[in-house]
């Protein structure tokens, strides 16, 4: 199991850290932003494949800035699939 810690750009959630087993989301926690937005997210997304999150939380806005928290987390898990790819 790797733990992933992802510096967030945007948001108001400003640090994840995201537990991945096999390219399975395992455990999210989120430093800032809306607890129970996050709280929501993190359910959801237990026991998820990587690229299943990526490809329902990519793109998302919140309220005109470009990211959102959702988005933030695919962006990140994104980035970890690159570079474990280049591994």
């Amino acid at each position: 199991m790797e733990t992933i810690q992802y510096k967030t750009q945007g948001t108001c959630c400003k640090m994840m850290y995201v537990q991945v087993d096999n390219d399975v989301v395992v455990d999210a926690e989120f430093l800032g932003g809306c607890g129970g937005n996050l709280q929501g997210i993190k359910s959801l997304i237990k026991g998820m494949k990587i690229e299943d999150v990526i490809a329902k939380l990519k793109g998302i806005d919140c309220g005109g800035k470009g990211t959102s928290c959702p988005d933030q987390l695919a962006t990140c898990l994104v980035e970890y699939s690159k570079q474990k790819a280049n591994i």
